[in-house]
């Protein structure tokens, strides 16, 4: 098992209950082969901690890093 602590904290989107949350990803835990990646994240609105599968991390918007924030349904183009 390996911890890495993240320096700087990302800022992910974490799918919680079916809802994904905006949080800081704080500490990466690799348990290893065959094994996901487990991020340790504190939500920025409720404050709570999770330990999150990698396949429920997305990064969140950064227009400088190329990932602009998407348009929703209501002001998207026809």
């Amino acid at each position: 098992m390996a911890l890495l602590q993240l320096d700087p904290l990302i800022p992910v989107l974490v799918k919680h209950k079916g809802e994904w949350v905006k949080a800081m990803a704080h500490v990466l835990i690799d348990y290893g082969f065959e094994h996901n990646l487990m991020f340790v994240c504190f939500a920025d609105e409720s404050r709570e901690c999770w330990t999150v599968e990698n396949k429920n991390v997305r990064a969140q918007d950064n227009i400088t890093a190329g990932r602009p924030p998407k348009p929703s349904p209501e002001t998207a183009p026809h």
